[in-house]
């Protein structure tokens, strides 16, 4: 699978985005194609090679005409839609500017299309956005994923005053994502440059098991006394497993709490689409008896499910972090037996072999039915199946 992992030691931004992707190979001139096809009056990529700290890099800046309208979602999506891009670059512009809509609305207490765009609705905005799309298209890139993410201290002037750094609209963006410390007194990572990780990237976290087969650097516009300002782009291929995406861990303590109530939270957790719950024995302080509740789930769902635990139980507060995860490719499957149809799933091994469990619920259905102990329907489930029978199609 063709991966771009970005490594983001210095940040990133729309433009080193820009200059990591030409400098991994995508052509300046079919970026400037499609972002001439926008209509913005005069706006143009211009690169130039640079040294950032002794480290050669490639610097693209976008050339405009200065404006002084402000744009909203709407005008933006026009006129990509309107655009000479591909359905694909189109899409993942439109997601990044719907994305930071999102972050501007809820910044500002307001609606996606009621949200006025200063800074990232300019020509040079618009066109890093537009220009990020259609790299990662020509490249072929099929997944994107990216190093933790350092923001930077200290403030920054916006449109809106000064603001700390990370500044509100980039927070909001970063929101899941796991940072990295950064004491620089400087904005590391822009507005954009969030955006775009925050919309196209499926997973942070270091360097995938990958063959690298190009590798781009694009410069920032600063020069900083403790390292380069430098956004590396790593291309390459990676095995199709490694694509698992990252899951979510929620937990929490619970010691004042009886069995029958944590029994009802986890229905609840499962009604709102968790990936698993269950619990642990634990012993808390003054050596009280006590559970741990911990919850698997994907990053769509963590609202719901910490809702879930805020009130259904007695926790004032709920410990979370990222963890990856390595899941097989599996498919559903129903074994023919002796004693009837019994469904379950196949796993495909990284050897290629195939694994066949059974449901649960399936097997107890048939022991219950036939009057057989349920260890003897798993024995007999198992000698039945066939991996030569198996239809391979994905499934959850």
């Amino acid at each position: 699978m063709k991966t771009a992992y970005f490594d983001c030691l210095s940040g990133i931004s729309g433009d080193m985005t820009l200059g990591a992707l030409v400098d991994a190979g995508v052509p300046l001139e079919d970026l400037n194609v499609a972002i001439e096809s926008l209509g913005l009056p005069g706006c143009h990529l211009a690169a130039a090679e640079v040294k950032k700290n002794g480290f050669r890099a490639l610097q693209v800046t976008v050339l405009y005409q200065e404006e002084h309208a402000h744009r909203h979602l709407s005008h933006i999506l026009k006129m990509i839609e309107g655009s000479a891009l591909n359905d694909r670059q189109k899409d993942m512009a439109a997601r990044v500017f719907r994305r930071l809509a999102e972050a501007e609305a809820k910044v500002h207490g307001t609606t996606i299309e009621k949200v006025h765009f200063h800074e990232v609705g300019a020509a040079d905005s618009i066109a890093d956005i537009v220009g990020a799309a259609v790299g990662l298209d020509l490249l072929g890139v099929e997944r994107i994923a990216a190093s933790p993410v350092p923001t930077g201290c200290g403030t920054v002037r916006i449109a809106h005053g000064l603001c700390s750094v990370p500044a509100p609209a980039t927070a909001e963006l970063l929101a899941g994502i796991p940072l990295a410390e950064c004491s620089i007194p400087k904005e590391m990572t822009t507005p954009t440059g969030a955006a775009i990780l925050a919309t196209l990237a499926d997973r942070f976290g270091p360097l995938p098991a990958m063959r690298i087969e190009k590798i781009g650097y694009g410069a920032g516009q600063r020069e900083l006394e403790q390292q380069p300002n430098i956004l590396r782009l790593l291309i390459g291929e990676t095995e199709l497993r490694e694509a698992s995406p990252a899951i979510w861990i929620l937990e929490v303590n619970l010691d004042d709490m009886p069995g029958e109530q944590i029994a009802y939270c986890t229905e609840r957790l499962w009604d709102a689409g968790v990936l698993d719950v269950y619990t642990t024995a634990i012993q808390m302080k003054k050596n009280r008896p006590a559970v741990k509740l911990t919850v698997l789930c994907s990053a769509d769902r963590i609202e719901d499910a910490e809702k879930t635990l805020l009130r259904e139980t007695t926790t004032l507060g709920i410990r979370r972090w990222q963890a990856q995860r390595t899941v097989l490719d599996r498919t559903a499957h129903t074994v023919e037996t002796p004693l009837g149809s019994v469904a379950g799933k196949v796993g495909r091994l990284p050897d290629g072999s195939l694994r066949f469990a059974p449901e649960y619920e399936a097997c107890r259905q048939v022991a219950q039915r036939e009057n057989v102990p349920l260890r003897e329907v798993f024995e007999m489930v198992q000698r039945a199946f066939n991996p030569s029978l198996v239809e391979w199609s994905e499934a959850d």
